[in-house]
């Protein structure tokens, strides 16, 4: 027997639309193999941005290294170190102050912090459930039985729709200044442009899925046949926009930034 995927694509459905559902259904391998396809993208990736950030030089006034993946590490390690330059932050501090919460951008604009920090957050928290939810899927796979995956599965709903209520407003916020804030709008680029629509489709087209496949609002009166159709479109998008697109994108600063944090040891 198949592990069913959590988000319920693969639910029984017997009516006038069967043959359009069974054929739209999606199992846990299926997912599987879609997760792996993305995670390879978001490695290729990784793998061209490390190339090109170790074409910079391991120090001030040396030359520019050979492009070698092993540089930008090696140089962030150095960096990092109390023999590196910076301004001595505490590594925590830098990590959970200006990483996490993001002192810095409170300081400019607490607007704009506040936007920063619910798509932030509500991405992160619900990669992490994601994440979470797969694991004991997973485990549950293999015969180890510590969680029902289907218990699991009710447990994460509530915090599930909070994080996603979170990174809507977050989104909400960043179109209203890009539409109205003067100074927002003149700095918008494509890459802010797609990033939005991006997010904003796999917002509601999750919260689409949940609510054929339940019955409530967010359904918008749409028949549950539509259920299985509509998880398989937030799913393939969300693993390909949300994992593989990452280090073509300006997604790629949510891990540069960190990075150059560290680096600086903190401040500004």
């Amino acid at each position: 027997m198949s592990m069913e995927y959590y988000s319920g694509l693969s639910a029984d459905v017997t009516n006038s639309f069967g043959m359009l559902t069974e054929s739209m259904r999606i199992t846990f391998a299926a997912v599987m193999i879609m997760a792996t396809i993305a995670i390879a993208i978001f490695m290729i990736g990784m793998y061209i941005n490390l190339k090109k950030w170790g074409l910079g030089a391991e120090g001030y006034g040396l030359k520019p290294s050979n492009g070698s993946i092993f540089t930008f590490p090696k140089t962030l390690a150095y960096q990092m170190s109390a023999k590196g330059h910076g301004h001595g932050q505490n590594i925590f501090s830098t990590l959970i102050f200006d990483a996490l919460l993001q002192r810095r951008a409170l300081r400019r604009s607490p607007g704009r912090w506040v936007m920063h920090l619910a798509i932030f957050g509500g991405w992160i928290a619900l990669c992490i459930m994601s994440v979470a939810m797969f694991a004991v899927e997973i485990i549950h796979m293999v015969g180890i039985h510590i969680l029902d995956p289907a218990d699991f599965r009710e447990m994460l709903s509530v915090p599930n729709d909070v994080f996603s209520y979170i990174l809507l407003i977050g989104i909400i916020i960043a179109i209203f200044r890009r539409l109205f804030v003067a100074k927002a709008r003149e700095s918008t680029i494509a890459f802010d442009s797609v990033l939005l629509v991006g997010l904003t489709i796999i917002v509601v087209t999750g919260f689409v899925a949940d609510g054929i496949r339940n019955g409530t609002l967010w359904g918008l009166g749409m028949h549950s046949d539509l259920a299985p159709p509509a998880s398989l479109f937030h799913v393939v998008i969300s693993l390909f926009f949300c994992i593989a697109y990452i280090p073509f994108s300006k997604y790629m600063h949510m891990i540069a930034g960190p990075l150059t944090l560290m680096a600086n040891k903190g401040g500004e």
